[in-house]
């Protein structure tokens, strides 16, 4: 196996208390029974949240691979709550597709501006068939991603995984890749690996208690609920086995030459959402200002809400809070080029820092 370098752990209108307490309980009961309910208030749908800034602000596209109701979206949540994007001019619209997949092809065809995916996604898109997309911001520093298993049935070290049947969101996508490089970086055959495609809600486990699947792929937030509600629920966390396992914000390269005016807004606001839940040690102000907008299971929670943000915020500063936000290291961007081309998901030979851009940043 190769050396892994070391990594570090990782205006809405009001609602009265009564009718919040009865949406908060529907949305915890809907999580557990399968999909999470995402209540945007300010929003004609959880398909079109939206900063409702109103008229002088310039309206973009950002295109979400995750549904809406999960924290790990909660720099671009917490940017259209708390007013981020429109002190920079924004009207931020979020827009879920099915799957990072998805989310380029849509960037591409001219349907948003800027997206977010893994850098095993972009890489392996722009390494294998030159697709003019580029990283402009890399959010996380660590993996944000963790799977769910059964202490029935442990999944404690990659070798477990084999033979097995893993759950992934989306076929192709960033958790179906990282459950390949998992196995390329321990010296085992992706392939024995089977993969299903199953829904990221904390209902899911279900199909890991009956033995269907060894277990899935899911946010922070769905698998600190996961954990707190069933007793044999653990959580292996493949961050442990792979580099090449972090958030960048995509823009094309046109938009990039044409709207990057927009583009700077956009991640002027995510840096200002991001530095505000730093700042906020307790959090408090944070889900205050979310569950003025929002309301879902893993936000409504206090504990599971804390534990999530917690441990997002060490992936986003990589346990050096004072270095400046979502600057891409390229020397970090290399080392994860390397690790996919070991694993053959890209050719060799390439110069994987012409895939990425950090003139965007805010100085």
């Amino acid at each position: 196996m190769r050396p892994i370098t070391p990594r570090p752990s990782v205006a809405t209108p009001s609602l009265d208390r009564r009718s919040f307490l009865r949406r908060s309980a529907f949305a915890v009961a809907a999580a557990a029974a399968g999909p999470t309910l995402l209540s945007a208030c300010g929003s004609d749908s959880a398909a079109g949240a939206g900063s409702g800034s109103g008229s002088g602000s310039r309206g973009i596209t950002f295109l979400s691979y995750l549904p809406l109701e999960t924290l790990s979206l909660a720099p671009e949540l917490l940017a259209v709550a708390g007013g981020h994007f429109t002190k920079h001019g924004l009207d931020v619209k979020l827009q879920p597709v099915k799957g990072s997949p998805q989310a380029m092809q849509t960037l591409l065809a001219g349907s948003g501006l800027v997206t977010r995916v893994g850098q095993i996604d972009l890489v392996t898109a722009v390494g294998k068939t030159e697709q003019p997309m580029v990283n402009v911001g890399s959010l996380t520093r660590a993996s944000t991603v963790r799977i769910l298993y059964s202490k029935k049935n442990p999944l404690n070290r990659p070798e477990d995984l084999a033979g097995k049947t893993m759950g992934v969101p989306s076929e192709g996508g960033t958790s179906d890749k990282l459950v390949s490089l998992v196995m390329s970086n321990s010296g085992l055959d992706a392939a024995s690996v089977k993969r299903q495609v199953v829904g990221l809600t904390p209902g899911t486990f279900n199909l890991v208690q009956q033995g269907r699947i060894a277990g899935y792929v899911v946010s922070l937030d769905t698998a600190n609920i996961v954990v707190s509600q069933n007793s044999d629920a653990a959580i292996f966390d493949p961050g442990e086995y792979v580099n090449a396992d972090t958030q960048v914000y995509v823009s094309t390269r046109d938009n990039v030459k044409n709207k990057a005016a927009d583009l700077k807004a956009f991640l002027a606001g995510i840096n200002d959402a991001v530095a505000a839940m730093v700042a906020d040690e307790s959090l408090d102000e944070t889900l205050k200002v979310l569950r003025g907008a929002y309301s879902f299971a893993t936000l409504n929670d206090d504990d599971i809400a804390k534990a999530s943000l917690r441990q997002s915020r060490d992936a986003w500063t990589g346990g050096r809070p004072g270095d400046p936000f979502l600057v891409t290291d390229e020397k970090g961007w290399s080392t994860g080029y390397d690790e996919l081309v070991k694993a053959g998901m890209v050719p060799s030979g390439l110069d994987p820092k012409v895939w990425l851009d950090n003139s965007l940043l805010s100085a």
